[in-house]
């Protein structure tokens, strides 16, 4: 081969090897998708990711290097859930992560065939997400936050930590089933612990100030915060009306009391972003949402705020206390 032949066909080969090398680190790159309910500045929200992401690369995947994830933040807001679910399923993932039920519902309308893996909603079977937790079927597996019986876990607690509550006032989202569940639950069990139950509608931070305002009005109020995204972006919210309104409140998530609130009993949310890190990789590695089971969470916390109970006047019983898996002082 003569001299210029081989310069050539050298340059030739070395031009290729870049656009070959980026075509083998595209065909190894998996995308994921991810939408999530609250905004993307708020802390606990990164919180919660900082666990999935933390989960993936124990795993072995890194972003950038062999998993690409696309993220969509409707803050709870239902036109921005449906536009970004079809935006998401249009860039054709090899599976969408998700929180709560209000982005499913959206999901499974987009498709029925990229798998998707949740975490922290109450009933999958009840809501038609999932056939069953042991067999889901179809295209959705994950994570379940706590079954509706947790409503009468709530208001025992607001009974025993608040003896003088008659009445209590029942956050919730009356635009998805679990809001409608949550709340039905809680109506069945209030005459066995002597407690009146009234809804207040998560719809915006007016209807909420409005709601429990005209609540508070009368003596002897409780309140009890049931699971929505929609209450994760109004938390500021309704912690300051509970202490303005001089409200005992439980909460269904140990954050709001680390922010202020009175007390809480529900499953670890970070430790279900952290689980469903490993359902992600199984599907990356070629198993299918129908086979792998709808998982339970594996305890309650039970997390108290001395200083909240002591602004309200309330003394902790000790055998509330010692119950208590965390105490905030």
């Amino acid at each position: 081969m003569k001299r210029r032949e081989f310069i050539t066909l050298l340059g030739g080969a070395a031009a290729a090897w870049p656009l070959e090398a980026k075509a083998q680190q595209s065909k190894h790159m998996r995308r994921v998708a991810a939408l999530m309910p609250y905004t993307a500045n708020d802390p606990q929200a990164q919180n919660r990711n900082a666990a999935f992401l933390q989960g993936l690369q124990q795993l072995g995947w890194t972003i950038g290097q062999n998993v690409q994830i696309d993220y969509r933040w409707s803050e709870g807001k239902e036109d921005d859930t449906r536009k970004y679910a079809a935006e998401l399923v249009a860039l054709a993932p090899d599976v969408i992560f998700t929180s709560g039920s209000a982005a499913i519902g959206p999901l499974r309308r987009a498709t029925r065939t990229v798998p998707i893996v949740f975490v922290l909603v109450p009933d999958p079977v009840g809501a038609g997400f999932v056939d069953s937790l042991a067999r889901p079927g179809g295209n959705i597996t994950g994570f379940t936050q706590f079954d509706y019986g947790i409503g009468a876990k709530w208001l025992e607690v607001l009974k025993e930590i608040a003896p003088n509550t008659t009445r209590a006032a029942v956050i919730r989202d009356p635009a998805i089933t679990a809001g409608i569940g949550q709340w039905g639950a809680i109506l069945s069990v209030s005459p066995s612990v002597a407690i009146e139950v009234s809804p207040v509608n998560l719809v915006d931070g007016g209807e909420i100030d409005r709601g429990l305002t005209a609540f508070a009005r009368s003596p002897n109020g409780g309140l009890i915060v049931t699971g929505s995204a929609l209450a994760v972006v109004q938390r500021d919210l309704i912690i300051a009306l509970a202490a303005r309104l001089r409200l005992p409140a439980v909460y269904y998530d140990r954050y709001f009391v680390t922010a202020g609130g009175l007390i809480s009993y529900g499953s670890n949310n970070v430790e279900q972003y952290r689980l469903a890190a490993a359902y992600v990789d199984r599907i990356l590695k070629g198993e299918k949402p129908a086979d792998l089971p709808v998982q339970a969470a594996a305890k309650y916390e039970l997390v108290i705020n001395l200083k909240t109970a002591k602004a309200l006047g309330l003394t902790v019983p000790p055998t509330l206390l010692a119950r208590a898996d965390e105490v905030i002082e």
